[in-house]
Formats: C-alpha cells, sequence, structure tokens
C-alpha cells in the first residue's frame, strides 16, 4: 500500500504543476478574429475550456493550452451555421428527403467545412420528427435543429401536395413539445395556385409561440405574386429561402426587363423579412444574383440547401456558397455575420453563432486561398475567383474535431491521469 501512496505522490509532483500551468484546453494563437455580433475584427488569441469560450484577447500565453492552434495568417470565427440542410437519410423507398436516399449524414459534410450548427429545412413533420431524432439528431457531432414541415409525414416528394396532411394544429404541438430543436416551420414544393399551405404554415408557426416560418414557394401557373407573399401573408421574422431562383413557375425578385431588384423586394426587407440564399440545386441563377448584389441586395443570410444532388452539382458546400458572394462583392465580415449571427438571430437562437465569452466553444478556422477558381450556376454560367475560402480547423463543443493540416499541437490532446480515491482504494487491493 505504501508504495502505491509513493507512486501517486510522485506523479503527482510531476503532473500538478504542468497541469496548473495549462490553464485552457485550446489556445488559438494569432488569428484574425471575426466575430460580428460582438463587433470584433483584428488579430487576436482565442481559449476555450470546458466546452465554452473562456477568452477572447491579444498574447494568452500559449503555454496556458494543452492544445495549441498556430491560427497566424488565418480567419477564427464563430462556427458556422447552416439554417437550410436535409439531414433526414434513411432507407425507405421513394421517400426523397424523409427517411429516404436524397438526405445525407451531417457529420460528414458539416465539420470539415467550419460548419458547426445545421438547421433541416422541413424533411420531417410532426408525424415524422420523433424517427428523425432518433436517427439523426440524437447521434451526432453537428448542432441539428430543425423547421418542422408543414406536411405530416415531411418532404416525401408527391406526397408534399395532400394539403390535408397540412395541419397547423398537430404542427404546432409536437413544435412546442421538442421547442429546444424545432426552431421553425417550413413549406416547400407545393405547386398550385393556392395560398392555403402558406397559411397554414403561418398558422403553425404562430401557434407555436411565434416561430419563423421557411418558404420554399413551390410553383404555380400563373405564379403567385411574391409581393402578395411578402406584404400579405407572411409576417416580420419569416424567411423568404431560394432568395436569387429563377424558375418559371415561380416568380423571381430581379426584373429580367430592368434589371433591377423589384420596389416593393426593399420594403418587404424593411418591413421584416428575411432573404436567405438557400443554394440547392437549381435554386441560385446568377442571373438574379449578379443584378442584385452590383445594386447592393445581398442576403441576411448564407446558407446550402445540401443534399444528394446539390453537393455534387454547382452548389458544392458552404465554403463554396460564401466564397461566390465573396466573388460578388460582399465583404468578408458581411459573408462571415451571414454565415453565423445572421442566421443565429433568425432561429431565435442568439446564444449561438458568436465569440462571447461563456458561450459554447464551436469555432472555425478559416483560410482563403489565392488562386484561379470556376465558380458556376446550374444554368452552366461561369465567373472566374481568385479567392476560395478554405476550412482549416473546426472546433465543435470544446473539442477540435477537424484539423486539415495539423496545426494543432499537438494533434491530439494528452490523456488526463486520474488521481482519484477510487484509483487509491484500487490500489490498496493488490
Amino acid at each position: 500500500m505504501l508504495k502505491n501512496i509513493f507512486l501517486l505522490l510522485a506523479l503527482s509532483a510531476v503532473i500538478g504543476p504542468a497541469c496548473m500551468a495549462q490553464s485552457y484546453d485550446i489556445v488559438i494563437k494569432g488569428g484574425h478574429v471575426i466575430d460580428p455580433k460582438n463587433d470584433i475584427d483584428a488579430v487576436m488569441d482565442v481559449a476555450v475550456d470546458g466546452g465554452k469560450i473562456a477568452l477572447v484577447q491579444k498574447n494568452i500565453d500559449p503555454k496556458q493550452g494543452i492544445q495549441v492552434v498556430d491560427a497566424k495568417g488565418m480567419y477564427v470565427t464563430p462556427g458556422l451555421i447552416d439554417i437550410h440542410t436535409h439531414d433526414f437519410y434513411g432507407t425507405q423507398p421513394d421517400h426523397q428527403y424523409e427517411d429516404g436516399n436524397l438526405g445525407i449524414s451531417p457529420d460528414g459534410f458539416t465539420l470539415r467545412n467550419g460548419v458547426t450548427t445545421v438547421v433541416d429545412a422541413g424533411s420531417s413533420g410532426w408525424r415524422t420528427f420523433p424517427t428523425f431524432k432518433a436517427q439523426t439528431i440524437d447521434v451526432s457531432k453537428t448542432r441539428i435543429l430543425a423547421l418542422l414541415n408543414i406536411v405530416g409525414e415531411g418532404m416525401r416528394g408527391g406526397y408534399e401536395q395532400n394539403l390535408n396532411d397540412m395541419d397547423p394544429k398537430m404542427t404546432a404541438l409536437v413544435a412546442r413539445r421538442y421547442k429546444d430543436i424545432v426552431v421553425g416551420i417550413k413549406l416547400a414544393h407545393y405547386e398550385g395556385h393556392d395560398w392555403a399551405p402558406t397559411d397554414r404554415a403561418v398558422e403553425a408557426g404562430t401557434l407555436a409561440g411565434g416561430i419563423p416560418v421557411m418558404i420554399d414557394f413551390g410553383g404555380s401557373n400563373p405564379p403567385l405574386s411574391i409581393e402578395e407573399l411578402f406584404m400579405k401573408h407572411l409576417r416580420p421574422g419569416d424567411i423568404f429561402t431560394h432568395c436569387f431562383g429563377q424558375l418559371g413557375s415561380r416568380e423571381y425578385i430581379v426584373d429580367l426587363q430592368t434589371n433591377k431588384v423589384k420596389p416593393f423586394v426593399y420594403e418587404a426587407r424593411k418591413r421584416g423579412i428575411i432573404f436567405d440564399v438557400g443554394y440547392g440545386g437549381i435554386s441560385f441563377a446568377y442571373s438574379q444574383a449578379l443584378p442584385a448584389t452590383k445594386e447592393g441586395f445581398f442576403p441576411n443570410s448564407i446558407s446550402t440547401d445540401i443534399h444528394v444532388g446539390s453537393m455534387n452539382d454547382a452548389m458544392k458546400d458552404m465554403l463554396t456558397c460564401m466564397t461566390k458572394f465573396l466573388q460578388l462583392g460582399m465583404s468578408l465580415h458581411d459573408v462571415i455575420q451571414a454565415s453565423t449571427s445572421n442566421p443565429a438571430k433568425e432561429i431565435k437562437h442568439e446564444e449561438l453563432g458568436n465569440l462571447s465569452v461563456g458561450a459554447d466553444a464551436d469555432i472555425a478556422v478559416l483560410s482563403i486561398r489565392d488562386g484561379k477558381f470556376g465558380l458556376f450556376d446550374y444554368t452552366g454560367y461561369k465567373v472566374e475567383a481568385s479567392k476560395k475560402l478554405e476550412c482549416e480547423l473546426t472546433v465543435r463543443a470544446g473539442k477540435i474535431v477537424y484539423d486539415l493540416n495539423g496545426i494543432a499541437s499537438p494533434v491530439y490532446p494528452p490523456k488526463k491521469v486520474a488521481l482519484s480515491k477510487q484509483a487509491t482504494l484500487k490500489g490498496e487491493t493488490h
């Protein structure tokens, strides 16, 4: 027994001073911090401890970190938030985005892009949400929030035309039951000159306590008026996704005759309507984005609408979408804001998307690569960019979950030796 006690005391003498010197789990050194919510845009250090942001200031002693990240020449931002994704992957035939083969397993495509939070945009409805929660949300490293589809079954192909399954009361009931995860209501893909689906989605959002509605405006012939949508049906804070789309069955925001954003679009923005990218497979066209951004109309939030089709086509991923808006003239600060604090505000979770002391330590370390890059839309229209955003490292809930080039030292945190009473008692039995 005495031998074990002396061994533990000797181990304490070696480990103790080192542990006292290392106050933080991670220290990120020398990066250019862009944290729009806290109005930080400068070279600073960030310390992480216990899964939280512990300190943001200049010249944090690297000896205080168990792991030290050399971020010199890189940008340190809050973990990115993608508010339009499809993550309810599964094996059901003909279910598409609802427990089907068009959804994706999020961890494989988020963390390597600096994305730490996603919002699944209506893949599940009130009837299928518990399955989505159990098989995806509860087991993912990525934080997954959800917009509940007004269709009870969710985003299940042709079934989405079923007006009889658009139940505002049941949708609101489930949204309230899972209010820590469900952040809004989604309407998508409805084909028909009918305001009932929109109005039922808005009713559900109101019944659920005033949570926002995201509208993917479907299609009709003739197209429904987006001016009427913005001014008479949606509420301030509701989200118009696919805002740079140009499809024949939908009205779009840029008048192709004048090549100008329609005046009522600016009035809608003043009223509080949110314009979200929701890039998708065919929901972003340069013929809309180029004239809109030329006159200074940029999105409130950048999102991917990532699914099996879009990620292998023009959209690619979150950082490609952000790069496109850099190329279109949006400042890096504003691109980061549209990918962090703005979407957090839109879904009423402003505790996310920032590097405030005490906030969850979700962090992206990004670099900008110089070169010649081709950016194109689904029509084949191509522009050239000289800069491209890349993710070097991602921290989720205080742990490094992606490190492209091993910029953390040590690359993996050392295992801690537990000196506990239990260990001592265990030693006494031998």
